[in-house]
């Protein structure tokens, strides 16, 4: 993990205390709440539907055991007592009270956290494959990459208040676990004919109403080169993108209405006026950084009681077989685990539950967490010797729930019943969905699936990207959902294309449940996936069992 320096420490301290002193102006009137609101933002406060809600940075959703502890600590103090990890890899914490929320930032700073871009108009808090360091078909670490933009990223004084709200994520991975296609900026770490270590830039990813795919800007990009590139990027896009409408301003539109090669071209001429400005800092910078994410100490021991446990323990076996993923070294497995209990609401965990995970993590996985884009929090370095008693400890707590990739690991924004820009409920949903199938016990039967539920068309919970995608949308004063199917959020990027009308609260617990049986009649085997039956088959059988009685060229 990075080493937080001295003026890493003091920089966070010093911004904690500036807010301090602007809460309490708030609170005496001197400021009003339009002058209140740009600070409070970029500090990560949210002012939503009940009360106010505080986004805390995981940069690329890393964690030791004493911040999660941490955290469940804020979650008991100035909380009730639960938190809410996001699609971001951040953790939100949705009843603090505005007085309290100075002692907060305090409490964080301590622990090397902070809330600082987590909102704005502003390069938000870097995302990255959630295996990284870990998974056994990575070819680099893409961590380090990630807190070199990071820093870079963080008051940078020239985009600070840019057209909309910018996001960057990064993969060292052939499999895409970050939604680097999605995103504003997506980098890939590569390597070009020679072996020389690089990336390849993708830009004009998103979600939102107009959902778009990033397109490559740049197929390999020489390592060194990483920042003057991206300020070059930054600077066209804080040139010419649209600030008369929010609607239209993000880089995916910019991109759209000047055109692939015109933003190149551009692009390529600040490239070459900034590549002259970099003195090499950055990379002795780098170069520090990655002396911070050298590999665990991986223990050597016998891995027999893993199998011993395999064979006498169905449940485990169960959980083995879903929430495992291969680790670099063969003797350890990468442990993901669910916060998705049939019938919970997804990506919340308690105070119990954090402070089980951290008390985990320090005896079993080298004392690190990690938090997922799919609201689950990931294990990377566990022995496989280890894993019985892992899985004890998580059973002990809830967490040990046997899901992973499965239809009720849904991912599903707060939705209706937090945020003010929502349209509908979401979790309700999402909780139905998977209580049905848990008692329809079908899930493991009808295998890898995503389910991706918004409560609006901001799409915070990437309802393009699911296989299944479920919009929460309000029609004539009540509820209605539409479905999307196709989404894919991985290498093979897809939008999810519209079926036809949306349905009711009442009705899309049912329509779901007739897509699948669907899907379980038309598939070729048992190994056939359903984003692979539906790419050979188009969407014709899909619709037709969800329109049974009417036509499926319904309107939207």
């Amino acid at each position: 993990m990075y080493n937080y320096t001295t003026f890493d420490k003091d920089f966070v301290a010093t911004r904690a205390a500036q807010f301090r002193d602007q809460v309490q102006r708030r609170i005496e009137g001197s400021l009003t709440e339009d002058e209140f609101k740009p600070l409070r933002l970029m500090n990560g406060l949210y002012l939503l539907l009940h009360a106010y809600m505080l986004r805390v940075a995981i940069p690329y959703g890393t964690l030791n055991s004493r911040q999660m502890e941490a955290l469940a600590d804020i979650a008991d103090r100035w909380d009730k007592g639960y938190a809410h990890f996001s699609t971001r890899q951040n953790i939100q914490f949705h009843w603090p009270k505005l007085p309290d929320v100075p002692d907060i930032l305090a409490a964080l700073a301590v622990d090397n956290m902070h809330a600082i871009q987590t909102s704005g108009a502003c390069i938000r808090a870097v995302t990255a494959d959630h295996f990284a360091g870990a998974a056994a078909d990575e070819l680099a670490d893409p961590r380090p990459t990630a807190e070199l933009v990071r820093q870079w990223s963080t008051d940078h004084p020239e985009f600070a208040f840019l057209p909309r709200k910018f996001k960057v994520a990064v993969t060292g991975s052939t499999q895409d676990r970050a939604v680097t296609k999605f995103h504003d900026i997506g980098l890939r770490l590569v390597q070009n004919k020679t072996g020389m270590p690089g990336y390849e830039v993708l830009v004009g990813g998103g979600f939102g109403r107009t959902p778009m795919i990033g397109q490559v800007l740049r197929g390999f990009l020489h390592q060194a080169d990483l920042l003057p590139y991206l300020e070059a990027i930054l600077q066209v896009y804080n040139q010419i993108g649209r600030r008369d409408n929010k609607y239209k301003a993000r880089i995916k539109i910019t991109l759209h209405e000047h055109g692939l090669e015109d933003i190149r071209q551009r692009v390529e001429e600040n490239f070459a006026l900034q590549r002259a400005r970099f003195d090499g800092a950055d990379q002795i910078i780098l170069a520090r950084i990655e002396s911070d994410f050298t590999p665990p100490a991986f223990k050597t021991a016998s891995t027999s009681c893993f199998g011993n446990h395999l064979a006498q323990n169905p449940a485990f076996n169960a959980f083995t077989k879903t929430n495992l993923h291969p680790h670099k070294n063969p003797d350890y497995a990468i442990v993901t685990v669910s916060l998705k209990a049939h019938g919970a609401t997804p990506g919340d965990a308690s105070s119990a539950q954090m402070r089980a995970l951290a008390d985990i993590a320090k005896h079993w996985s080298h004392d690190e967490l990690r938090v997922s884009h799919e609201q689950n929090i990931v294990l990377p370095h566990v022995h496989k010797g280890d894993l019985p008693k892992v899985y004890k400890a998580l059973q002990a707590t809830g967490l040990a729930t046997a899901n992973i990739g499965l239809i009720s690991d849904l991912i599903a924004c707060p939705g209706m019943d937090y945020c003010d820009l929502a349209t509908a409920r979401s979790t309700n949903v999402a909780q139905r969905i998977a209580l049905r199938f848990d008692a329809l016990k079908q899930e493991h039967a009808i295998g890898p699936l995503k389910i991706k539920i918004s409560g609006c068309i901001n799409a915070c919970g990437h309802h393009h990207a699911g296989h299944i995608g479920i919009l929460g949308l309000e029609k004539a004063g009540a509820e209605s959902y539409q479905i999307t199917l196709g989404g894919d959020g991985s290498q093979t990027a897809a939008i999810g294309k519209p079926t036809g009308k949306g349905f009711s609260t009442d009705e899309i617990v049912p329509a779901i449940e007739r897509l699948i049986k669907a899907y379980l009649a038309v598939r070729h085997d048992a190994s056939e996936a359903f984003l692979t039956t539906f790419r050979r088959l188009g969407p014709a059988p899909f619709k037709a069992a969800l329109y049974p009685l009417k036509d499926t060229h319904n309107e939207l």
